[in-house]
């Protein structure tokens, strides 16, 4: 995204589709290697300034380019520490080179010039490795002092995700992308007067990705699905400046909208709903982008309202590559189907490899907490009076009205039962 906006630059290598679009699993594969290569550029530990520039010098020495080397064009086994959530690390992850189709070495000919500059590159690295005092051991995450003197140059952090989203374009910048936090309202004017737009971007995804015919794309099913919330647009003075409900986050390329992101912000999170894009852009990975945006922003937003903490990707299906891609994000979380606790992913997959339904919670004597108790104490909406169901179902003897109320019961579980009215007549 950020080559293409610099300069127009088309990365070859991220054309595939995205991993929502139902176009088999090699579509799949291509963004799950670009998510893996995002973890490899978030945390790659740049040179040193006083390390580069007496290596720029030495090679200058020698008759050599200097010229620095982009981070996608390092290749390095080696194990990174990386946490998306907060940036501190959390897990082990083993990136292993692998040749590119196509580009298996020939013996017989001599090394292209591409090929130069990646031994330069791992030598660049070889000498970081072999400092005076020894310690330093491959590319780290987290930076540590060199020696028991202070260093030069202060030691170079790696990239956050703001900063690889945010980074800085040049003045001549060949395109200009804009995102837009739009409330999903007909009387907000920026809503109303990108409806259109926004609209005939949604039938041309739904055509060209899901095969929809027009006759499914219409605005009645637009509005319905994507524009008519039950969410109630609400302000808290602790809460975001954005304020509570449904939004459309809109991606503006060059005046244009090339992507839509259907966001809910509740209290304790923002849950992804659906994303709809250009497919003449799908070169630029949008499912990928706007999710790491949607990470961003739920930080963002988590800076003002503390409790605003978590984000959502709605279901994961397992069996299913539309949406197994979710679980590529870490750390993830999956919902205990039973005692509906969060469990990390990692311990949720193996289960999953053997069984399209299974209980996460390894505690056999582990039960939902929050499952209804008191049944009686429901609250019910009948003959325009609200009351317990333990009045209520004095003046019902149907035994069928008790098994539907207590099947309601147990799944909203004992506080919501409280708080919502479920209506009898």
């Amino acid at each position: 995204m950020l080559k293409f906006l610099a300069k127009g630059e088309i990365s070859k290598g991220n054309c595939e589709d995205e991993p929502m679009e139902p176009t088999a699993e090699d579509a799949v594969a291509g963004d799950f290697a670009l998510i893996n290569k995002l973890d490899i550029q978030c945390d790659l530990t740049v040179l040193s300034d006083d390390l580069r520039e007496s290596l720029e010098s030495e090679e200058k020495q020698k008759g050599k380019s200097s010229k620095r080397e982009d981070a996608n064009e390092l290749i390095q086994s080696q194990d990174i520490e990386e946490k998306l959530g907060s940036g501190e690390p959390s897990r082990s992850v083993k990136v292993h080179t692998v040749p590119k189709p196509g580009k298996g070495a020939d013996l017989s000919k001599p090394p292209c010039r591409k090929a130069k500059e990646i031994r330069k590159e791992r030598k660049r690295l070889k000498l970081m490795q072999q400092n005076r005092a020894g310690e330093l051991e491959g590319l780290q995450a987290q930076c540590e002092p060199l020696s028991s003197s202070p260093p030069k140059a202060k030691c170079n952090q790696p990239k956050s995700l703001e900063d690889l989203i945010f980074e800085s374009l040049p003045e001549n910048a060949s395109h200009k992308l804009e995102v837009r936090l739009v409330p999903v309202s007909f009387e907000d004017p920026e809503f109303k007067s990108s409806f259109s737009q926004s609209f005939s971007l949604y039938v041309k995804y739904q055509m060209a990705i899901h095969q929809d015919p027009p006759d499914e794309c219409g605005k009645t099913e637009f509005t319905r699905f994507l524009c008519s919330s039950p969410l109630e647009a609400e302000t808290s003075p602790n809460g975001p400046d954005c304020g509570y409900g449904s939004f459309h986050q809109q991606y503006w390329l060059d005046g244009k909208i090339i992507a839509v992101g259907v966001i809910d912000i509740l209290p304790h999170c923002v849950s992804s709903v659906y994303l709809y894009y250009d497919p003449d852009y799908s070169f630029l990975s949008l499912g990928v982008y706007s999710a790491l945006r949607e990470i961003a922003f739920t930080r963002h937003l988590h800076e003002k309202t503390s409790q605003l903490s978590y984000y959502y990707m709605g279901f994961y299906i397992h069996s299913c590559p539309k949406m197994k891609y979710k679980g590529q994000y870490r750390p993830s979380d999956l919902l205990c189907p039973e005692t509906y606790v969060w469990v990390p992913i990692e311990q949720c997959l193996p289960s999953l490899e053997n069984s399209k339904y299974c209980r996460f919670n390894q505690d056999s004597e582990a039960v939902d907490e929050g499952r209804s108790k008191e049944p009686d104490r429901l609250q019910v909406l009948y003959k325009k009076a609200i009351m317990p169901y333990g009045v209520y179902k004095k003046q019902q003897k149907d035994p069928r009205d008790e098994a539907a109320v207590l099947q309601y019961a147990a799944l909203v579980g004992q506080a919501c039962s409280e708080r919502m009215l479920l209506f009898r007549n």
